[in-house]
Order: structure tokens, then C-alpha cells, then sequence
């Protein structure tokens, strides 16, 4: 980080994790180009680890089958003092490794989580996880670096 004064705390990036709902996740995609797309995550404060969950088949599925190294980047909506009008806005990229898992049990607990972040009907919850978990997959990013920033819009 060349702005060491822009530069968030490893807790600030953590939070951001946590309350932002989504990003994007970008895979080492055909001919070697960058693939994003807009995900929905969840970061499991316990174990240090971000989850998201896809279909059973893609590209974004069979790019990270040949090479798991991604990068995710979330930043929020930012905000803007007083009399302002240039935005000052928070962003954190995680580099790390994905591993696709398949635990069925694990599957309907980070969904369960994840959705939560929605919506707090549980019924609805209940009701998407006992459709839908089957045919779900379950990426865990390992996170290896994470860095944040706050820059100002000028």
C-alpha cells in the first residue's frame, strides 16, 4: 500500500467483511483472462474464512477447478461529510486460495448463515435450504492477504 495513511486495520477489513452482503469474486478465467462476478459472501469470524455458494456447473466452477487463486473485493456504498460532495468510501480485496467443498451439513449451515444476512425470515430460510441445498456448492476462500483502504472521491 503506497498510502499508508488511507490504509484500514486488519479489524476494520474484518468488519467490512461482515456487514457488507457482496462483492466480487475474480477466478483466473479461459486464455488466462480475469472472470468477475458479483457474489453474495459470508465471513466465518471462527475459522477466518469467507464462504459462497454456486451451482453445480459453470465456468466461474471450472475455472476454479484449474486454479483456485481468486481475489474478492467488497466495498461499501461510502458517505460523504457536510457540506462535501466527494464520497470517502471503504473497499478490503482478499487474495486466497478457494477449496469447493460438498458437506451437505456444511452447505445448509453457511446458507442458513449467509441468508440471514437478508432476510431473518427462517421459515423462507428453511424453506430455500431444503430446495435448493442438493444441488449447491460451497466455495471457502482461504484468505493468504487482506488489505484495506478509505479513499476520497475527488
Amino acid at each position: 500500500m503506497l498510502r499508508k495513511k488511507q490504509q484500514l486495520s486488519h479489524a476494520e477489513c474484518i468488519a467490512l467483511l461482515q456487514s457488507e452482503r457482496r462483492g466480487v469474486l475474480s477466478v483466473i478465467g479461459d486464455g488466462g483472462y480475469p472472470y468477475g462476478t458479483p457474489m453474495n459472501h459470508y465471513y466465518d469470524g471462527e475459522r477466518g474464512c469467507l464462504y459462497f455458494h454456486c451451482g453445480n456447473v459453470g465456468h466461474r466452477l471450472e475455472a476454479l477447478q484449474k486454479e483456485p487463486k481468486v481475489s474478492f473485493c467488497v466495498y461499501e456504498q461510502g458517505h460523504a461529510p457536510e457540506g462535501e460532495w466527494a464520497l470517502r468510501v471503504r473497499s478490503v480485496v482478499v487474495f486466497g486460495r478457494i477449496e469447493i467443498l460438498e458437506d451437505p451439513a456444511l452447505i445448509a449451515h453457511i446458507c442458513t448463515a449467509l441468508s440471514r444476512k437478508f432476510t431473518s425470515d427462517e421459515a423462507y430460510i428453511a424453506r430455500e435450504i431444503a430446495e435448493h441445498a442438493h444441488r449447491t456448492k460451497l466455495l471457502r476462500l482461504v484468505p493468504e492477504h487482506i488489505s484495506g483502504k478509505l479513499v476520497t472521491e475527488s
